[in-house]
C-alpha cells in the first residue's frame, strides 16, 4: 500500500517542476522532497521524473499514474473537509482570504477584537484580490467582491456594490462637447474592448491602460491617465480611513450607473458549514460589514 504522503510530494514536484519549489509548498526542506521521491522510485523500481537542466519532468510512468495520484488527493481534501466540518471547538486555525484593501481599511482592527474575544482562534490570513482554491483548504473563508461565487461554496451577499465614473480632478467635463476629443478609458486587463459603459458615455473614446487591480485603477486615474468606472466604495473608503483625500485628487462624473451584479460576499465552503470556529468568524465578518453596507451601495450620482 502507497504512504498518502508519498503521493502528495509526487504531486508536488509534478505541479512545481522542481524540488525546491514543491518544498516550498510543501513546507520542508529541498532534501526531503530529493529523498522521498527517490525512495517512491525504488520502491517501485520505476523512474518517475527526469531530472534536467531547467527542472524535473514527468516519465511516462509518472503520467500513468498523475490522474489517480488527483483522485487520491481530492478524496483526502474530502476526508478532511468532513471530518473538519464536525468540529465544535472554538479553537484551531482558520486560513482567511480577503483584498487588501477590505482588511487594511475595514476588518484589521475588528480582527484583532475578535482574536481577544476568542484566544483560542488563530488566523492565517492571505491578503490577495485573487480567489484562493477553498476545496484544497488554500481558504476556510472568504471575502470577496464577486458576481457569481463558484457553486461548491456558500455565503452570504452582505450588500451590493454601486460603480461611477471618476477621472483626475484636473478632467474638463466641457472637453466632452467636443466631437474630436477622443476620451481615454481605463480598464479592467481582460476587457480587451470598449466596454459598454464607455461605449455608451463616450462614443469616441480610447482605451490607454488595463490594470489587474482596484488600487492601480484608482492610482491611473488620479493621475490623470484617463476615465474608468471604480466601485464608489474605494475612494470613500480611502477617504475615510485617512489614506487620500478624494476631493482634491479625484472626481466622481455625473453618469449614473445602474446598481452592479457584483456585492461583497462571505463564503466558506460547503463542507464547513457547521464548524463552529469558522461559523463564529463567519458570522463576526458578516455583522462587521453589513455595519459599512452604505458605503458600499452609495454613490453620488444615482
Amino acid at each position: 500500500m502507497n504512504n498518502w504522503d508519498d503521493i502528495r510530494y509526487f504531486l508536488a514536484v509534478a505541479r512545481k517542476g522542481s524540488v525546491s519549489s514543491a518544498a516550498k509548498v510543501l513546507g520542508v526542506n529541498h532534501s526531503t522532497v530529493s529523498r522521498r521521491i527517490q525512495a517512491f522510485e525504488e520502491k517501485h523500481g520505476v523512474r518517475l521524473f527526469d531530472r534536467q537542466r531547467d527542472g524535473y519532468v514527468m516519465t511516462a510512468a509518472a503520467d500513468a499514474i498523475y490522474e489517480q495520484a488527483l483522485e487520491m488527493e481530492t478524496l483526502s481534501l474530502s476526508v478532511s473537509r468532513t471530518l473538519l466540518g464536525q468540529d465544535q471547538r472554538l479553537e484551531g486555525v482558520i486560513n482567511l482570504t480577503m483584498s487588501h484593501d477590505i482588511y487594511e481599511c475595514l476588518l484589521a482592527e475588528p480582527l484583532s477584537r475578535f482574536r481577544a474575544q476568542y484566544p483560542g482562534i488563530k488566523i492565517n490570513m492571505r491578503v490577495t484580490d485573487t480567489l484562493l482554491n477553498m476545496v484544497n483548504r488554500e481558504a476556510d473563508i472568504s471575502v470577496r467582491k464577486t458576481g457569481n461565487p463558484p457553486d461548491m461554496l456558500v455565503g452570504k451577499k452582505v450588500c451590493r456594490m454601486q460603480h461611477g465614473i471618476y477621472a483626475s480632478k484636473d478632467f474638463d467635463l466641457a472637453c466632452l462637447k467636443d466631437p474630436d476629443y477622443v476620451v481615454p478609458i481605463i480598464v479592467w486587463e481582460d476587457e480587451q474592448e470598449t466596454p459598454e459603459w464607455a461605449a455608451t458615455l463616450f462614443p469616441n473614446s480610447e482605451i490607454v491602460m488595463w490594470v489587474d487591480d482596484l488600487a492601480s485603477m484608482y492610482s491611473a486615474v488620479r493621475s490623470g491617465m484617463g476615465v474608468a468606472r471604480i466601485a464608489c466604495y474605494y475612494p470613500e473608503l480611502l477617504m475615510s480611513a485617512g489614506r487620500e483625500t478624494p476631493d482634491q485628487l479625484i472626481q466622481q462624473l455625473p453618469f449614473a450607473q445602474a446598481p452592479s451584479e457584483w456585492g461583497v460576499w462571505v463564503l466558506n465552503h460547503v463542507d464547513l458549514r457547521k464548524t463552529a470556529r469558522i461559523q463564529t468568524l463567519r458570522k463576526f465578518l458578516i455583522n462587521e460589514l453589513e455595519g459599512h453596507r452604505a458605503l458600499f451601495e452609495t454613490s453620488r450620482y444615482t
